[in-house]
């Protein structure tokens, strides 16, 4: 049998009351530590991201009773940790790099883990000193923080909180070193709904900008670089506080740039059709690669991708004559985006901010190498209006002198001149070959217009038959109907005859070799009309939600999702066990 020892009632109900006590101390720092959690991760996820670090220190150091935190973020292009907000704000006083090796941010860094320092003023990896002494803080926590990516190639965002006490040779408890890593971890969730947010602004920006193009498009005076981009520049507003905006091109051999559109338009402040000599201009020079960088300048940030000037006056990326420009127009910091063709830089893309730009996100340079793609593209359309312009009069002359050589080629005897055969020979020859140089594409638009969406499919079907017979496509049955001949929308017809055209021609193709079906048929749905098109074959259900997705191959389907968009059209598509049918929805006019 065992002993039972016998407390007395008094004591029992000391001991029952000491752990009700500590039981409530737990239980309110508990409570207090999820409201602080929750307040972290319901900070507004449009702000800033420098002004989110600063909300989440000042519940960190409110929790935790410091004098102030800090955050610095790890720069993989730089190899430095950049300051990135602090509570209180003190972000003009930080110095705004500190590196990476031998620095107890970048050890947090790297390992991954907190670092604690009892005493500041006897630890060898926090070397300004003097400032820790002016503030009269001893101690600090360091915490890390990371960001996870979102995609496959994306890199996360890693950095480090750190926390400031004003105790000497503190004795940190592992419960706020473990508070202080939950908050920091619960941070990186509102960071997560930032970058969420931006990516769907990212994707309205780009539609924001494909829509303004397509409007260039669609008039008759034909694409012009100049207005595109003075439309497109301003729905980058409200991401950048920018100054102006250039669009340059460079020249084959390497020596000038060109600018070919600026914003803002303004008589004295770009000078469309100017040259400058890239010898002259070190960015330039940088960006095509003609120099070499050292890296170990603070006033600017180099990266594959894009040049950061993030100081002008004190660059050495920045000629003189450049500097001046800056200095007369308030311009704080640069951005560079060089646009590459086939692994060459054909293009340049310069942002001039009014804020003194410490970096750019990963989305923001997402974005402008996006608009610099299809400003690329609208600079060969406008070019191509130019050949065709100039088409004209090489295209008669030759006309003309081939009547007049076929003329004198059928005369004999004296009648005949063998000078002037040859002479108009070498003109048909220096015509021609003036032609084959031309790029030669030619679009019509029209007027928007009240169109019939029947009758477009139906004579678009009649067209994509005869392309059948000339691609000997065999065993082929082609059915058309049932129609609803009431369906009108209202659009440019190129629209809709290059949605129908891209869809035929892809149904079309998709038919296996032993032969199937292609029908058509239209119908009234609600309020849309709607078309479809059916082929015989199916698709996997992969490569279905990748074209539902914007994100198919071949350039008929890019076409097709970019002009229905504009038009505030869907896009539907139905597999069944041996046919895929697409559905164009257009509102009802």
């Amino acid at each position: 049998m065992g002993l039972c020892r016998c407390i007395p009632i008094e004591n029992v109900s000391m001991l029952f009351a000491m752990d009700k006590i500590e039981e409530h101390k737990f239980s309110a720092f508990l409570e207090r530590l999820i409201q602080q959690i929750d307040d972290i991760v319901e900070i507004d996820p449009d702000l800033s991201e420098k002004e989110i670090f600063e909300e989440a220190t000042r519940h960190m150091v409110d929790f935790l009773d410091a004098h102030h935190a800090s955050v610095r973020i790890y720069d993989p292009y730089t190899e430095q940790m950049l300051s990135f907000g602090s509570y209180p704000s003190e972000e003009y006083s930080r110095e705004t790099f500190i590196p990476l090796v031998g620095s107890i941010a970048g050890n947090v860094v790297k390992t991954r883990r907190p670092c604690i320092v009892p005493n500041i003023l006897e630890e060898e990896g926090y070397r300004n000193k003097d400032v820790i002494s002016r503030k009269g803080v001893n101690s600090l926590m360091a915490i890390p923080l990371e960001i996870h990516h979102f995609f496959p190639h994306e890199r996360g965002t890693v950095g480090v909180i750190q926390i400031y006490f004003t105790d000497q040779d503190r004795l940190f408890s592992s419960v706020e070193i473990q508070s202080a890593k939950l908050m920091a971890k619960r941070l990186s969730f509102v960071i997560a709904r930032k970058k969420i947010l931006s990516m769907q602004r990212n994707n309205e920006k780009k539609e924001a900008i494909v829509r303004h193009i397509f409007r260039r498009l669609e008039s008759r005076g034909g694409i012009k670089i100049k207005e595109v981009f003075n439309q497109v520049i301003p729905e980058l507003a409200d991401m950048v506080n920018l100054q102006s905006c250039a669009f340059f091109s460079v020249s084959e051999g390497l020596d000038e740039v060109v600018l070919e559109a600026g914003y803002p338009e303004e008589k004295g402040y770009h000078g469309v059709g100017k040259r400058f000599d890239v010898r002259n201009e070190p960015a330039f020079e940088l960006l095509l690669n003609l120099r070499g960088y050292s890296g170990d300048s603070v006033y600017e940030v180099v990266t594959p991708s894009y040049i950061l000037v993030v100081d002008p006056q004190k660059s050495a990326l920045i000629s003189q004559n450049h500097k001046r420009f800056t200095e007369r127009h308030n311009i704080n910091s640069t951005l560079y985006v060089p646009l590459n063709v086939y692994g060459d830089v054909d293009y340049i893309m310069t942002f001039d901010a009014l804020d003194h730009r410490q970096r750019y996100s990963d989305d923001e340079i997402d974005i402008f190498l996006f608009l610099g793609r299809e400003l690329m593209k609208i600079h060969k359309m406008e070019r191509l209006d130019d050949a065709l312009h100039d088409f004209k009069n090489p295209a008669i002359a030759t006309a003309g002198f081939a009547r007049r050589l076929k003329k004198l080629l059928e005369k004999d005897g004296s009648e005949r001149s063998e000078e002037k055969i040859r002479k108009y020979a070498d003109i048909l020859f220096e015509e021609t070959s003036r032609i084959q140089e031309l790029a030669l594409s030619i679009y019509r638009v029209g007027d928007e217009q009240v169109i019939n969406l029947t009758e477009v499919l139906r004579r678009r079907f009649e067209i994509n038959q005869e392309a059948i017979r000339e691609q000997l496509k065999q065993n082929v049955s082609l059915v058309e109907g049932p129609f609803n001949f009431d369906l009108n929308v209202q659009c440019y017809l190129l629209h809709l005859e290059r949605v129908f055209d891209n869809l035929l021609n892809n149904a079309t193709k998709a038919i296996p070799l032993k032969g199937g079906e292609l029908q058509i048929r239209t119908y009234l749905d609600g309020e849309w009309a709607c078309a479809e098109i059916s082929n015989t074959g199916r698709i996997s259900e992969d490569d279905r939600l990748k074209i539902l997705e914007g994100e198919g191959q071949g350039r008929g389907l890019y076409i097709i999702h970019r002009i229905v968009r504009i038009l505030k059209g869907k896009v539907e598509i139905h597999v069944g066990e041996d046919h895929t049918t697409f559905v164009v929805r257009l509102p009802l006019k």
